[in-house]
């Protein structure tokens, strides 16, 4: 019965530090776009023109593509040998 409750607080465990990883996973990929994207939309007022907020998403789209990439490089330990 012990072995069971050991099973169970490991499973717990386990299941926090997959929940931890896809909460870091959407801010590192979320929050550049959105800075991007509402940078954008304050030069496109400012600037008086219609492109810039979404050149910059794209922008942020890609910064948030490599914040996750190397975020899921130190987790999953690409590269070590």
């Amino acid at each position: 019965m012990a072995t069971g409750k050991r099973d169970n607080k490991m499973n717990m465990r386990e299941i926090a530090r997959v929940l931890v990883c896809i909460s870091q996973f959407t801010i590192y990929m979320l929050v550049p776009i959105a800075m991007c994207f509402f940078g954008g939309l304050f030069l496109d007022k400012w600037l008086g023109t219609s492109f810039i907020a979404i050149v910059l998403f794209f922008v942020g789209a890609l910064a948030g593509g490599r914040n996750v990439y190397r975020l899921a490089k130190k987790y999953f330990g690409e590269g070590k040998e």
